[in-house]
């Protein structure tokens, strides 16, 4: 039979054991949750405006102080071609696959946004001057012509 004090201590041991084990789940939860990124740089699928099907999957790096975003995948529906050619570009990018093509060139930091590059659609052969706003977790993505008002929106996604 346990005396009172051995029990007191088997008690505290346990809450301790317990007080241990939510630490541990609380020191850890902030890894189980997806931070927002901070930059741009980094894997996002891309949502097509019209539709809201994702298109593809562009990775933003940073050269020399400025973004810039190649294709890295694209999400196909069945029947598309695998290995598209952009037959509409115009220039050194004319009928080269789109995989791998730099479509975001030459943008730099103004305070929350990035801006002063340019943007390819590979759908139609256009380039777009464009600027790049992280918003909630996603990264806002607005190619234009002239002034901002005259152009459209994306939401792109970060991919894993």
């Amino acid at each position: 039979m346990m005396t009172q004090e051995q029990l007191s201590v088997g008690v505290g041991a346990r809450n301790l054991a317990r007080s241990l084990v939510v630490l541990a789940v609380l020191a850890g939860a902030p890894g189980l949750v997806a931070a927002a990124p901070t930059t741009p740089v980094g894997r996002w699928k891309t949502i097509d405006d019209s539709s809201g099907k994702a298109k593809s999957i562009v990775e933003i790096y940073d050269r020399g102080g400025k973004l810039y975003g190649k294709i890295i995948k694209l999400i196909l529906e069945p029947g598309e071609d695998p290995n598209p050619k952009c037959d509409k570009c115009k220039g050194d990018k004319k009928d080269k696959p789109v995989i791998g093509m730099v479509i975001l060139e030459g943008l730099w930091r103004e305070g929350d946004e990035w801006k002063g590059g340019t943007i390819l659609d590979p759908d139609n052969g256009k380039t777009y001057r464009c600027k790049l706003k992280l918003e909630k977790g996603k990264l806002k993505v607005r190619g234009y012509i002239g002034v901002s008002l005259l152009g459209r929106t994306q939401y792109w996604h970060p991919a894993q």
